[in-house]
């Protein structure tokens, strides 16, 4: 199943993909694809209602609307830093022996096709195409990592924005640099783990002003989504609609020689195999 919202923002309705050029509203079964609705059973609620609305013909023309994030605003979006070896490599540091976390603010949180906008001050502000993760339920202290499988609702492209300078050069933690407004494009669509063949083998791009800067895979991750979900479990709870970044692949503009950093009317496109692909304008500081 694929999971959308259409509409302004802060007035996007719930719909489910049914192809290329069809959804059908699912705004009657839940008003939001939120906490609520993850913690109420998530996809489970939609299949008998989805499946008879396709039967009936019950479905809708997509006609140009606003595609939203896919998921309302989360509880937390949390993000694992250096999680691709060869990413690691890139940057110069050494590959972690555990997951590095940090936080990334949730009203980052903006649609696929939705402007990005440079933060005032900045100086390096980045790229980083990355598989999101989705909780689908209240999770804490799992027991093993096979655990980890039935505490994911779904997976879906982000772009996780940074801006260097304030992430390294500004002192405390990584999070200044993650949290500016619009930093975290998420879309089109949160796709359900039963339409993945392997999460572990997707293919993953960005281009900057139609050239390619990241080629990757997630078969270089360090830590798959099912270990960091249960390690992430062991220090805190997992509410359900929280997102996780999970890393990026390299080619980001911090590993160039001369670094490349984003301008204001730069395009970014990117995405993953079987999660779709987004685009956003790059806009100047306001």
């Amino acid at each position: 199943m694929y999971l959308m919202r259409i509409g302004a923002p802060g007035a996007e309705k719930p719909v489910v993909r049914v192809d290329d050029t069809h959804y059908a509203d699912v705004s009657d079964v839940t008003p939001d694809f939120d906490e609520k609705f993850f913690g109420a059973g998530g996809t489970a609620l939609l299949a008998q209602p989805v499946a008879d609305r396709i039967a009936r013909g019950e479905v809708h023309a997509f006609a140009g609307e606003r595609i939203g994030a896919p998921i309302a605003r989360p509880h937390q979006i949390l993000c694992i830093g250096l999680n691709y070896s060869d990413h690691a490599a890139e940057t110069g540091q050494a590959v972690p022996d555990e997951p590095i976390l940090f936080t990334k603010s949730p009203n980052t949180l903006v649609g696929p096709y939705d402007d990005v906008r440079i933060p005032r001050g900045s100086t390096k502000t980045d790229w980083e195409v990355e598989l999101g993760v989705v909780i689908g339920k209240r999770t804490s202290y799992l027991d093993s990592v096979e655990e980890a499988r039935d505490a994911i609702a779904g997976y879906l492209v982000v772009n996780d924005v940074s801006e260097r300078a304030f992430q390294m050069e500004r002192g405390g933690q990584w999070s200044k640099g993650k949290s500016a407004e619009t930093f975290n494009p998420a879309g089109p669509w949160l796709v359900t783990p039963d339409e993945i063949a392997d999460v572990g083998n997707l293919g993953m791009w960005l281009d900057v002003n139609g050239v390619r800067r990241q080629t990757g895979t997630t078969k270089t991750m360090i830590f798959d989504p099912y270990f960091i979900v249960h390690h992430l479990s062991q220090f805190m709870v997992l509410e359900p609609g929280d997102l996780i970044n999970t890393g990026t692949p390299p080619g980001v503009g911090m590993g160039f020689t001369p670094q490349v950093w984003l301008q204001p009317a730069d395009v970014m496109e990117l995405g993953i195999d079987g999660l779709g692909s987004q685009r956003q304008n790059v806009l100047g500081p306001r």
